[in-house]
């Protein structure tokens, strides 16, 4: 398993805007597809400086599923299309930090340079099906756009290949639906469109932000399949971003979690769920109903809400939200520490932020203070029932 949290050198300063291209640093994330390193993103508004990605790390390998996962406002798509390069420095909004994917410095990048890879090479789906496709423009006409600007088609070849695009992502009758607007179509066959949009120059890399949002219930499960057996057949990479851990359980490699702006946990897939450390992470993993079980039970709630961006929290992003939150966890924010070096812990690549993590004695200790004071350092209420055992 590849780090998540790479140490870099310092890259070379000498980088052509248009193509991007250096020579790979050795000893650096070897092998990965996608490497992000210490990226940041702050918007200045009217009220203040609004801190919405902080300091994040992470590595990708050719044909790995990583899924991103946090509640709304945890910094997601700001990430994701900082990492596509639809988010880039201006009077209004500062970014630190290097994206780099197979050898290219997508965060030096110009337009002219990002234009050769979006499409080609990595490729994104989005949260509303209905804003992402142009509403006056035919289904096939905005597939062929895409195969003619990237694989020199001609007009014929582009219209044939356009159905088979349709006919490859479920959508019936696609000799039909390529002559189709968006708004005759369904909000899933929309996002099928989409996803064959995306598809359509065998990218390496696919970002997918929250691809079933918008979705009806029903629908949700079939885009979600369809996005793992493509992701599986064509054998790309997939950043999944999504707010809901139930559906990145068997459909992720690995998982990293996000709060605040930060991430505060990263693992293998089943690692994840087997030893959540950070108290987020559990929290997280409680509110989801379980499949198996008497019906009819309370789902456990985090209290309070997300921190607000503008002015976070000192110490511990979550601490005025977690159970277990300590004098420490109000003035000393935590860095990434790893899990195998806690008694017990995993040999893989499983780090987390936390003072007290879930699974410690530490952890415990935490837990009896606060339960027996009734409320934790934050000053949030405890029960015994909401600290789970």
């Amino acid at each position: 398993m590849r780090p998540t949290t790479p140490t870099a050198e310092k890259a070379p300063t000498t980088t052509d805007t248009t193509t991007g291209r250096h020579a790979r640093r050795e000893g650096f994330e070897d092998g990965a597809l996608l490497t992000v390193d210490d990226v940041h993103v702050r918007f200045h508004t009217r009220n203040g400086v609004v801190h919405a990605v902080e300091g994040v790390s992470m590595a990708l390998s050719e044909g790995e599923v990583l899924a991103v996962v946090g509640e709304s406002g945890s910094g997601k798509t700001v990430f994701t299309r900082r990492v596509m390069g639809l988010i880039s420095g201006s009077r209004d909004t500062d970014v630190e930090g290097t994206v780099t994917f197979d050898g290219i410095r997508l965060s030096e990048l110009d337009a002219k340079g990002l234009s050769k890879v979006w499409g080609k090479e990595i490729a994104l789906v989005l949260q509303d099906p209905m804003t992402s496709l142009n509403p006056v423009k035919r289904i096939g006409t905005q597939i062929t756009e895409t195969l003619r600007l990237h694989q020199n088609l001609t007009k014929q070849d582009a219209n044939a290949r356009a159905v088979e695009l349709l006919r490859s992502v479920g959508l019936s009758e696609p000799e039909r639906r390529v002559r189709q607007y968006p708004h005759e179509l369904s909000g899933g066959m929309r996002q099928r469109v989409t996803i064959a949009i995306a598809l359509s120059c065998s990218p390496r890399l696919l970002l997918a932000d929250e691809p079933t949002t918008a979705l009806d219930v029903t629908v949700q499960a079939q885009i979600l399949d369809l996005l793992g057996d493509l992701q599986s057949r064509l054998g790309m990479a997939m950043l999944l971003v999504t707010h809901d851990l139930r559906v990145v359980r068997s459909r992720s490699d690995r998982i990293a979690v996000m709060y605040a702006g930060r991430i505060v946990e990263t693992a293998a897939t089943k690692d994840l769920f087997d030893a959540p450390r950070m108290p987020y992470t559990e929290a997280l993993m409680n509110a989801v109903p379980p499949i198996t079980g008497p019906n009819h039970v309370r789902l456990a709630v985090i209290p309070g809400r997300p921190p607000d961006l503008l002015a976070p929290p000192k110490g511990c992003r979550f601490s005025p939200r977690c159970p277990y939150a300590q004098d420490r966890c109000l003035t000393e924010e935590p860095p990434l520490r790893d899990a195998a070096e806690l008694p017990g812990g995993a040999t893989g690549d499983h780090s987390f932020r936390c003072w007290y993590p879930v699974g410690t004695a530490e952890n415990v200790e935490a837990r009896r203070v606060n339960v027996e004071r009734g409320e934790t350092a934050a000053g949030t209420p405890v029960t015994g029932e909401m600290v789970p055992a």
